[in-house]
């Protein structure tokens, strides 16, 4: 990577370049790129009837991660419904052409601030047990973020779904994360 990283919003001209990301993962099956890139182009829908001053509740948020004006990596979350202050971190990859590199760590670290400046008290990640989410797992524990629950053979046999969470209060107060 030539150039620094930007985070900011994604725009709908952004949606080509990220289902070609999506796909160059190699860690999400067709289906579900087919549900991110509907909560992408259901959010920017959901904005634009916001702008149009339409009521409409913003589920879902989307941030890029922009090299050279070239999206390079994505984070979707939003809160967590009929809970108090919790916070879901639905998606985030990298291109692998930028992975290693700190494209990750700093769209996580924008999902962490944003969410704690929208008095969000828990972040929380789900992924796979499986060995090729090893690294996925080691990213959100290097980040602060712990397993708080496991539900054994929840996607298929052998298959684990890892709960982790970080704690953004604790963040406020000044006090550890875990």
């Amino acid at each position: 990577m030539n150039s620094p990283v930007e985070i900011g919003p994604m725009r709908r001209t952004d949606r080509a370049h990220l289902a070609e990301l999506l796909v160059a993962t190699g860690a999400f099956h067709a289906g579900e790129v087919e549900i991110a890139l509907s909560l992408f182009d259901l959010t920017l829908d959901a904005q634009d009837a916001a702008a149009a001053e339409v009521p409409v509740a913003l589920d879902y948020q989307f941030l890029g991660a922009f090299a050279g004006g070239r999206l390079v990596g994505y984070a979707c979350f939003g809160p967590t419904p009929a809970t108090d202050g919790t916070f879901d971190l639905y998606w985030l990859a990298v291109d692998p052409s930028t992975q290693g590199r700190g494209v990750g760590r700093a769209l996580a670290d924008r999902v962490r601030a944003t969410v704690f400046d929208a008095g969000g008290r828990l972040l929380v990640v789900e992924t796979s047990s499986r060995v090729d989410y090893a690294h996925t797992r080691e990213f959100y524990a290097r980040g602060g973020f712990i397993e708080a629950a496991r539900v054994r053979d929840f996607y298929a046999p052998a298959d684990d779904r890892v709960m982790l969470t970080i704690r953004l209060t604790a963040q406020r107060q000044g006090v550890p994360t875990r």
